[in-house]
């Protein structure tokens, strides 16, 4: 990987993709807190990685060598575990939280995923972290407590579903901690497309046990809700995950993972700007706290957040 574009690519399409990832992937919490006010949230969330997985795989069976479609049981394990991680633990929750929790404050929540990893590293694998970036975690979690202070959450979020939001946080860590460890395929779209099918088909599974099948009324879903949920789809999965794995191969890591701080800041702006979402002196100053730690330890260290 290289420290800019590849000479034979065009120079605008590093900006273009880059832009991609921090406006689409900063507008999915907005779009998951509109898809859910008439799609049960594990059957949507479900469905959305399900067709996402189909359509990615697809396309790796048309533009890819045979070769690159290989996966063998240890490796096909290895990324259930890293699916249900990830896409139930992480975005199912999210995705169930924003009934209740308002989209910027979910995002500002989960941009502290960055900081559990440090935690992950530091705790489990026994790396050696820089005491000033456990020191950046430690402040970045001063702005989360900021964020669920009892009558500081915007809009009277209940603080058990603000909560989950942190537990989803902890899921994404570790299943961003589990993946670097785990064996996969060479091919990063093939693994991509296997967590999302697996993570996808196991929400659909818990959805239907839970009974979220009597919840959907398809003659009563909203325009909106619709048009939130196939932006999730096409846009929020697909696009942006094709832009994220060009930038991975042509674009500085470290320029890369600047959508994990920028992502938040664009979620708040929109859930004021489109829904009215509360913006109080707690979540200004809990934003400040969290993007700047985040900044710190992403620039510093390399770690990335995944997308909602």
């Amino acid at each position: 990987m290289g420290s800019g574009l590849l000479d034979h690519e065009p120079r605008w399409l590093g900006p273009l993709a880059l832009a991609t990832i921090y406006v689409v992937w900063g507008s999915t919490y907005l779009a998951i807190r509109v898809m859910v006010e008439d799609i049960p949230p594990l059957l949507g969330a479900g469905v959305r990685f399900l067709l996402a997985g189909a359509m990615l795989y697809v396309w790796v069976a048309v533009r890819r060598p045979r070769s690159a479609r290989a996966i063998t049981g240890r490796q096909l394990a290895g990324a259930a575990v890293v699916g249900i991680l990830l896409m139930f633990g992480g975005n199912g929750l999210v995705t169930l939280a924003e009934e209740e929790v308002p989209s910027g404050l979910a995002a500002l929540l989960i941009a502290s995923e960055p900081l559990i990893v440090i935690l992950l590293r530091a705790g489990v694998a026994r790396e050696r972290v820089p005491s000033t970036t456990l020191l950046s975690v430690a402040i970045g979690f001063v702005g989360v407590a900021l964020l669920v202070l009892p009558g500081e959450r915007p809009e009277g979020a209940p603080l058990g579903w603000s909560l989950v939001v942190v537990l989803a946080a902890v899921f994404w860590a570790s299943g961003s901690f589990a993946a670097s460890r785990m064996d996969r395929p060479p091919d990063l779209l093939t693994t991509t497309a296997w967590q999302m099918l697996i993570g996808g088909a196991s929400m659909i599974t818990v959805g239907l046990a839970v009974g979220e099948a009597g919840e959907l009324h398809l003659a009563d879903i909203s325009l909106d809700s619709a048009a939130a949920f196939v932006f999730l789809v096409l846009v929020g999965s697909l696009v942006a995950f094709t832009a994220y794995n060009w930038l991975l191969q042509h674009v500085a890591i470290s320029t890369v993972s600047t959508y994990a701080f920028v992502n938040p800041l664009i979620a708040v702006f929109l859930g004021w700007l489109i829904l009215s979402e509360e913006i109080t002196s707690f979540v200004v100053l809990g934003t400040m706290v969290i993007v700047a730690s985040v900044a710190f330890v992403v620039l510093s260290s390399g770690e990335k957040a995944p997308a909602a």
